[in-house]
């Protein structure tokens, strides 16, 4: 067993003191069984433990406290060791227990427990290791020639300490003994310190003489942050108090740094300049952490203390995930920490924050069981809303999920065309292997996250889906059904095809034109051949056009030959052609009717050549109807 300290903080070092609590394999092995360590110091209480073969240790932790049965309060979560508890463990089934700022109150006895992956694996060391907090006093012994001082404590301490001792702030004597003694004047002060931790002040007779009391020999405090360090101080009567000082020390090859009112635009000085001075820091900064003392000046003489001031530490909130990596499902606590316990605040119940908003306010964040959604950014703060930890970024590590197919392009898909299927997965890491199925053909068809189907045809026709992986496992997408459609007849071939049929219907139309004017010709011929003889000069109508043809005089032939009366030219004149179609309706509508006239109206008699026959001018106003009636169903 060894402890050992540095300045203020005193680390016990626990050894080998063997206590065998069970007559099976199942123990715990404490270094030692008492401690007494001094109130602001820090002590290590250590432990090795076994277990049956076949179990594995789950959970381990150190505890004072039970409220009920198989209810062990984690000294992690025990609101009155916040901030001030470490945990420790090695290969060898060792474990540590550190404790920071000893108070009084943290006097207990203190026991370890261990919880395997087995029913019923689980185990607690008794009886524990009884640890004793105490505090240095000043005992006075005088004799009528000698006065001797001991520092005191409560219990013995279970180290070898160094005493040191003050008269008048000065220091007289750094000693292994608690006692010293002296040829004491009236107005002496005293106090011991035992490597940073000082006694209270002993006076004797009740006289003082110069010193220093410091409100707080140590504060830790936030970034950011204001802080007040104060002291009250005493000098011999007579004497008048004309300037005060509050410093720091400078490095080796520095002098002191006076802190003046103003300085750096943070500091400012408080109190009535004759018993007692506070010194204010506004905005702090972690190079701020440093020891603050005072010195004062009187009419008669400059006076400066040796014995330690005020020692501040600025530290900032940090926030801690254990474990560091975790996977859906698992538990993650959040931890909001300090370097030290916060002065004010000792037990301070933090502010949550995830992506900037508030979500809780606890000492620790407990995720259990952790989701994919519980991942981002978290930072806390404490007192000072606004002063935040640094942002920590839990990630969470999940298999795909939301695992999706999409088609391009959409819209039908026809034979010869081309399709792309893309997979889709939402997973933490990403998906490291697509692999693409269509259903009922049992080899996969592609690997990657796209697959392309190139001149499509009807055995393409099917469902298809993808599976998505990660090394956190596997999730099939839902099928994607592929319809194939027969080709479709191309614009152009469509085009062509209309312009085909236009074309036949032209050359139809025209062949019948054609046969129509052969046909009237014929009938014209027929006509003038059966004539008697005197129709030289009568005009020949076109049955189609309908237009009067009258000969010129160049034209007539000889009465013998009017069978092969030819015209070489044609003189139109004023001809209307019209068709009327005319619709009747009977009452009952029983029928359509339907008309068609043909009129031609010929030259008049001035402009034509005088008929030979008198009664042919009548013929020439001849009018042809035609008329088609078409049956219709009576309307009921």
């Amino acid at each position: 067993m060894a402890l050992r300290t540095a300045g203020s903080v005193l680390v016990v070092f626990l050894w080998s003191v063997a206590v065998v609590l069970s007559q099976n394999v199942w123990s715990v092995t404490y270094t030692t069984q008492s401690i007494c360590t001094l109130k602001g110091s820090s002590v290590e209480l250590s432990c090795s433990y076994t277990y049956p073969r076949g179990h594995t240790v789950k959970t381990t932790f150190w505890f004072t406290k039970k409220y009920v049965v198989e209810n062990y309060v984690n000294l992690r979560d025990d609101s009155d060791y916040n901030g001030r508890v470490m945990y420790h463990s090695d290969k060898t089934n060792g474990h540590t227990l550190r404790i920071t700022n000893l108070r009084e109150r943290d006097s207990a006895e203190y026991m370890f427990r261990f919880i395997t992956d087995q029913t019923g694996g689980r185990y607690s060391g008794y009886p524990g290791v009884t640890l004793s907090v105490t505090d240095l006093q000043v005992k006075v012994t005088t004799t009528w020639w000698l006065t001797t001082l001991t520092c005191n404590t409560t219990c013995t301490l279970t180290y070898n300490p160094t005493y040191i001792w003050y008269r008048n702030s000065k220091n007289v004597q750094e000693d292994s003994s608690p006692s010293y003694s002296v040829y004491l004047k009236t107005e002496d002060r005293f106090y011991c310190d035992v490597n940073g931790i000082n006694s209270h002040p002993v006076s004797v007779e009740g006289h003082s003489y110069f010193h220093v009391t410091y409100t707080h020999q140590r504060i830790c405090t936030l970034k950011g942050s204001s802080v007040d360090i104060s002291c009250s101080y005493t000098f011999p009567s007579g004497h008048t108090v004309s300037e005060t000082k509050w410093y720091t020390k400078g490095k080796l090859d520095e002098g002191p740094q006076i802190l003046n009112p103003g300085f750096g635009g943070r500091v400012e000085y408080l109190g009535n300049m004759q018993s007692d001075s506070t010194l204010r820091i506004t905005d702090l900064r972690e190079e701020d952490s440093a020891e603050y003392k005072f010195r004062f000046r009187t009419d008669q003489t400059t006076w400066e203390p040796t014995f330690p001031g005020t020692t501040l530490t600025v530290t900032v909130l940090q926030v801690k995930v254990t474990p560091a990596t975790v996977t859906e499902g698992q538990k993650v606590t959040l931890t909001c920490s300090t370097t030290c316990t916060l002065t004010d605040n000792p037990n301070p119940t933090y502010i949550w924050y995830k992506n900037g908003h508030v979500t809780n306010q606890s000492n620790s964040l407990f995720l259990n069981p952790v989701s994919s959604e519980d991942a981002g950014r978290y930072s806390c703060a404490v007192g000072h809303k606004d002063l935040h930890s640094p942002e920590e970024t839990l990630t969470v590590t999940y298999g795909p999920k939301n695992t999706s197919v999409s088609v391009s392009p959409s819209g039908e898909i026809v034979e010869g065309s081309s399709v792309t299927l893309t997979c889709s997965s939402d997973a933490n890491p990403p998906v490291d292997k697509y692999t693409w199925y269509k259903k009922n053909v049992n080899s996969p068809k592609a690997s990657e996250q796209s697959y392309s189907i190139t001149n499509i045809i009807s055995e393409d026709r099917g469902e298809y889906y993808c599976e998505a992986q990660n090394g956190k496992g596997s999730m099939n997408s839902t099928a994607l059904m592929i319809i194939v459609a027969g080709k479709q007849t191309s614009v152009l071939t469509a085009a062509v095809g209309i312009i085909v049929v236009v074309l036949v219907l032209i050359l139809c139309l025209s062949g019948l034109m054609w046969f129509r004017k052969k046909a009237s010709k014929s009938t014209s011929n027929t006509r003038d051949t059966a004539d008697d003889g005197q129709g030289d000069t009568s005009p020949v109508y076109d049955n189609i056009s309908g237009m009067a043809m009258t000969p010129t005089a160049e034209q007539t032939v000889a009465t013998d030959d009017r069978d092969d009366i030819h015209y070489a030219s044609v003189h139109f004149q004023e001809v209307l052609l019209y068709s009327t179609v005319q619709q009747s309706q009977a009452q009952e509508q029983d029928e359509d009717v339907q008309y068609s006239a043909l009129k031609f109206n010929l030259p008049s008699a001035a402009s034509r050549p005088a008929a030979a026959d008198p009664g042919a001018a009548e013929e020439d106003f001849s009018v042809l109807y035609s008329t088609v009636n078409k049956p219709r169903t009576k309307k009921n």
